[in-house]
């Protein structure tokens, strides 16, 4: 059993810890609200320019002029999978989430005989990834310094992903973030950015022969497709950033009710070794003065 001693400094350092998660808490719960407002104002903007993309990409069809970043390099054997995660931890399952989802869809793709690449965004999906797959790393990119994600980061990734595809490294690409639904959820998701796919688009697909394009869809189309990779990151960093500060603040949420809960146990424990004590040392006392 623990002298009192032990179990006064476990308390205090129990204390300490649900202090600092507490913080931890309340400074992801003032980043929430701003990620949340920043991710859910994006999804009308993205959802629309998919639209419009999708409504063109139907025009053109496969034909001969449509941009490779529509069509496609004809082949799907060498997969880039980018995998965007957080550049810190004690957010729960966020970044183990993601992790996840990409380690199953790289064994099912080296399965089937694909080649696989991985360019990693964000230090804690590496590390994870690392062990497994650390031989299909090709690149990664650091955010650490980046406070606060803006466009200009989307751009950069994407302008790296283009230069890739252009030299042709790879046939297709997939990001794989969470989307943000709660605090308390969070979704793993996969999606194809390069060629570009509008499936969920289809209902308004037809939309794009409502209007008449100058110059014609195919030039269109060259110059927004680039666009529409770097919005389609940008959309996912957004996402992630508030799953990341709603998965953080549940997390240190849970630690702090679980501190408190050890302070009671450990402060019970305390209690009833310093009755023992006294106890045992009246006992002492009692026992001598009748021995007199």
């Amino acid at each position: 059993m623990p002298n009192l001693k032990d179990l006064k400094n476990r308390i205090a350092s129990v204390k300490n810890t649900r202090k600092i998660t507490k913080a931890m808490q309340m400074v992801a719960a003032a980043k929430l609200r701003r990620a949340q407002d920043a991710a859910e104002a994006s999804r009308p903007y993205t959802e629309r320019f998919n639209a419009v993309l999708g409504g063109l990409a139907a025009s053109v069809g496969s034909s001969d002029g449509a941009p490779k970043l529509l069509s496609g390099t004809g082949s799907d054997q060498v997969q880039l999978l980018v995998v965007m995660t957080a550049e810190r931890g004690l957010c729960g399952g966020f970044n183990s989430s993601i992790a996840k989802l990409a380690r199953a869809k790289a064994e099912e793709l080296i399965a089937q005989g694909k080649t696989v690449k991985i360019l990693t965004v964000g230090k804690k999906g590496r590390e994870q990834l690392k062990r497994d797959l650390g031989e299909y790393f090709i690149g990664h990119v650091d955010l650490s310094e980046v406070k606060n994600v803006g466009y200009v980061n989307a751009q950069d990734v994407a302008r790296d992903l283009l230069i890739r595809f252009d030299a042709g490294e790879f046939d297709v690409a997939t990001i794989f973030y969470n989307r943000f639904q709660s605090v308390i959820s969070q979704v793993p998701t996969a999606q194809q950015i390069i060629p570009a796919s509008f499936e969920d688009q289809e209902d308004d697909a037809g939309e794009g022969n409502l209007y008449d394009y100058e110059p014609d869809e195919e030039a269109i189309l060259a110059d927004l497709l680039p666009r529409g990779v770097a919005t389609q990151i940008f959309a996912a960093l957004l996402e992630n950033g508030a799953s990341e500060q709603g998965a953080r603040m549940s997390a240190m949420d849970n630690a702090t009710r679980n501190a408190g809960e050890m302070i009671d146990k450990l402060t019970i424990e305390y209690n009833r070794s310093r009755q023992a004590v006294i106890t045992s040392e009246l006992i002492e006392i009692i026992s001598g003065a009748e021995a007199l």
